[in-house]
């Protein structure tokens, strides 16, 4: 459902933007009255939260405007004004509920779905389809009373279709309903989004899809008849603690888990903090004034805006004593008023104790901000060195990962009891005096990791070298040995690289049998493990719907009807797109002739009918990881761990022409003086230059940027959805981090910089090469000017009319083999 929100404190609209959007609301943000009303006009919304003091249009003339032009939205009002009168006013004006600030962020959304609810007198407080079911009160969807996990988007689908069940929806008005206007997608990504929601609800156990497609129109519910409905029925399964990201979609389950304090708590808390101080700051400054009776008429304005603005602000980060101490402050800096010698000493009183409740604000996180979910990959370390479990910890978290600690296997089954970890760093100590046993209660624990479905990988660390110990290591499931004490730095390499390997949310798999019940026990086995199955029994529509799902894996059956596996594993490897696509045949004549021609065929590997499961399972996990190793190899540079230039240039290519639409910036960057470097303290410290702002580049562009090492010092970078102040501030936010490495090397440290030369691609029609060529023009200026700078192109020129400028001395071939060691 879509939220318009109307408030001009940034604080509030973060805060309350990010708890909406966790409820599964769409949310738009508009800074003043006016704005707010050019939004209420333009588009149609579910409910209005408007705050009463705005610039431009307050809230009171807002709600009546609205109510004029015969908009019934629901408007709940927010105010730090709480009185009868004002009370009075706002529900006058036509709003149809008051919340006073500072306010219990609970009780607000309570009020928001009590007003959902009466806008729709037919809404059922529970909507239901058949044995599926969607509690809006606490976001919770369950199929046959098991708890279904859905992003974010999958959710607002189902919510939507099932609060609208005779209603066609349009890709576009989908889109309407459930994207928020700064990032509307395409049409593909919803249907993608209908085809994720239809996936998890077959796998929960509805094999009768209830969205149905209405051909050159959109989608709609279908008729909830319980006689058609079938369920499949998969058995009991073993309870199991929830894993802290499921592998589908890692990043939306963190929202529907339980809170855990993270970095991006922290980083909200820093920014509000910051906030917070300035606008104390500025009341006191006033107050100051006052007292020297040189207070001007606008710090007077902006003092009472500020402490109207720190009494909502305030409530909202749990000190009510502080958004109190405001609310008093704010009457006593009102226009017009002439205080007294008390009223002065009070207000001065009163500015020294909003002072002392900041400062002791600063030590710890609000409440409100515990909710935040974490959504790094999270590390459990089993280690009974507290020192040493510290150090890994610190690494891990410096390197993008959640880092916990566990002093004892008792302690780390506590910590998993309702949550899995990402990945385990298991200490495995030697128990007895001769040095000869492992301690049997941290074996009993990795062998439990090892149970879960799809089990938990655990890189163990053990000072003990005999071959009997690793194999035993390995027979309860651990997936790297390390020697003990290792190497911080190492010890995460390990982790990333496991959780590298193990990463199955972008597995799709597509699956060819004319025997439904086999193309069923195939989805039953592969999707606990995050894995994406797409089943044809249509060999005839296989190129179409091959080039529809992109698989990253092939299972064909060998007989089919019309045209055999095997035929199909042939088409297939005599395709250059797909020659190199991993195929596993299904075969019920495992006899050598039949092995053969799968074989010359060009399959990878064959299972026999009847299937085993655990065989399976295995062979389609192994074949996976295989193959995304040999990818790995192809495309991404050793060294940087950015993606090559082969592999890049069709990202960017394939980005240019999806991302159009939106604002798209390209740019080129290269290492200054890294030649000098090379020779100065010789290679082996280039090469860890590339490699530390690979890892930076990574860190400051982590999944939103299409990046890749074109060769020696050069890197190449799209961003999207940025204008090209945004851009500019996010590039020059990496200059600076670079500037702060300090790389440590003989016969003194030093530090190096990085130049920048970036354009803002065209609208339409732009090409990688003519992009390009314009950021290159732009780099070689930023050369020229002494480098450590960004310098951007013409923007929105064909590239054609930018005069190509002769490279500067100083400017380095990235090709060249003396600049820079290979990669």
């Amino acid at each position: 459902m879509r939220i318009l929100l109307i408030e001009d404190d940034e604080l509030l609209v973060h805060t309350l933007s990010k708890a909406l959007t966790e409820q599964h609301y769409t949310v738009d943000v508009a800074t003043d009255g006016q704005m707010g009303w050019d939004l209420a006009e333009s588009f149609s919304y579910d409910l209005i939260l408007l705050d009463v003091v705005l610039p431009k249009l307050n809230g009171i003339q807002l709600c009546q405007q609205l109510r004029r032009q015969g908009n019934q939205t629901p408007i709940l009002l927010l105010t730090a004004q709480d009185t009868h009168t004002s009370l009075v006013t706002g529900l006058d004006a036509g709003a149809d509920d008051y919340m006073a600030k500072p306010f219990d962020l609970q009780e607000l959304l309570a009020r928001i779905r009590a007003l959902l609810r009466r806008s729709s007198t037919a809404l059922p407080p529970l909507l239901q389809w058949r044995n599926l079911q969607l509690d809006p009160s606490t976001c919770e969807v369950t199929c046959n009373n098991q708890s279904l996990h859905l992003t974010p988007k999958e959710y607002g689908l189902l919510e939507l279709f099932l609060r609208n069940r005779h209603r066609i929806f349009s890709c576009g008005a989908l889109i309407d309903h459930l994207w928020s206007l700064e990032d509307p997608p395409t049409e593909e990504t919803v249907r993608s989004h209908v085809k994720g929601l239809r996936q998890k609800l077959k796998a929960a156990g509805i094999a009768d899809d209830p969205l149905e497609t209405v051909y050159g129109i959109g989608y709609r519910l279908k008729p909830a008849d319980p006689g058609k409905a079938r369920v499949l029925d998969k058995g009991p399964d073993k309870p199991q603690p929830q894993r802290s990201a499921k592998p589908t979609d890692s990043a939306e389950q963190a929202r529907l888990q339980a809170p855990q304090p993270g970095v991006e708590a922290n980083q909200i808390w820093r920014q509000a903090k910051e906030s917070l101080q300035r606008r104390a700051a500025v009341v006191e400054q006033a107050t100051s004034l006052l007292l020297q009776e040189q207070l001007n008429e606008e710090l007077r304005q902006q003092a009472e805006q500020e402490a109207h603005r720190l009494a909502g602000s305030l409530g909202m980060f749990g000190s009510e004593e502080g958004s109190r101490l405001a609310q008093d402050i704010e009457p006593l800096l009102a226009g017009g008023r002439s205080l007294n010698s008390n009223q002065r000493q009070r207000l001065s009183q009163l500015v020294r104790e909003l002072r002392q409740t900041l400062q002791q604000m600063d030590r710890g996180l609000p409440d409100l901000l515990v909710a935040i979910r974490d959504e790094r990959p999270w590390l459990l370390i089993v280690h009974g060195d507290r020192a040493t479990a510290a150090t890994l910890a610190a690494e891990a978290e410096s390197r993008g990962l959640r880092a916990e600690i566990a002093a004892s296997p008792t302690a780390a089954r506590r910590r998993i009891a309702h949550h899995l970890p990402d990945a385990v760093l298991l200490d495995l100590p030697i128990t007895s005096k001769q040095g000869q046993t492992l301690a049997p209660s941290a074996l009993a624990l990795l062998a439990e990791f090892s149970s879960y479905t799809p089990p938990v990988p655990v890189i163990v660390l053990t000072a003990q070298n005999r071959l009997i110990d690793r194999v035993q290591i390995t027979r309860m499931g651990g997936q790297r040995i390390l020697a003990s004490p290792v190497a911080p730095v190492q010890a995460v390499d390990a982790v990333l690289q496991v959780l590298h390997h193990t990463r199955t949310e972008a597995t799709r798999i597509l699956a060819v049998d004319d025997d439904p019940q086999v193309l069923a026990a195939l989805q039953t086995l592969l999707e606990p493990w995050g894995i994406k199955v797409t089943t044809l029994d249509d060999p005839l529509r296989f190129l179409d719907v091959l080039d529809l799902t992109s698989p990253d894996l092939l299972v064909l059956d060998v007989e089919l009807p019309h045209v055999s596996g095997i035929e199909l594993c042939q088409v297939v490897r005599n395709d250059p797109h797909w020659s190199g696509l991993p195929i596993l045949v299904l075969t019920a004549h495992a006899n050598a002739e039949t092995m053969h021609r799968v074989f010359a065929a060009g399959a990878d590997d064959y299972v026999s009918k009847p299937i085993v499961g655990p065989e399976f399972i295995t062979r389609i996990l192994n074949r996976l990881e295989r193959s995304r190793l040999l990818r790995h190899l192809a495309d991404i540079d050793a060294l940087t761990g950015i993606a090559n230039r082969r592999k890049s240039t069709q990202a960017l290519t394939h980005w240019l022409q999806v991302e159009q639409p939106q604002p798209c910036c390209f740019a080129i960057l290269d290492l200054d003086q890294l030649k000098s470097v090379n020779h100065r303290y010789g290679h082996a410290a280039g090469d860890h230059v590339l490699s530390r702002f690979g890892r930076l580049l990574r860190q400051t562009f982590p999944g939103e940027a299409v990046m890749g090492r074109w060769g020696g010092t050069e890197f190449v970078i799209g961003l999207t959805g940025l204008t090209q102040s945004e851009a500019d501030q996010r590039l020059t936010e990496l200059l600076d981090s670079l500037r702060q490495i300090e790389f440590a090397a003989a016969p003194e440290a030093f530090w190096v910089t990085c130049s920048i030369g970036a354009v803002l691609c065209p609208p339409a029609g732009a090409d990688l090469q003519s992009v390009y060529r314009a950021a290159d023009v732009a780099l070689s200026q930023a050369k020229a000017a002494g480098g450590d700078r960004i310098i951007w192109g013409p923007v929105n020129l064909p590239v054609d009319t930018i005069p190509h400028l002769t490279p500067p001395a100083n400017r380095r071939n990235p090709l060249t083999e003396d600049e820079c060691s290979p990669s």
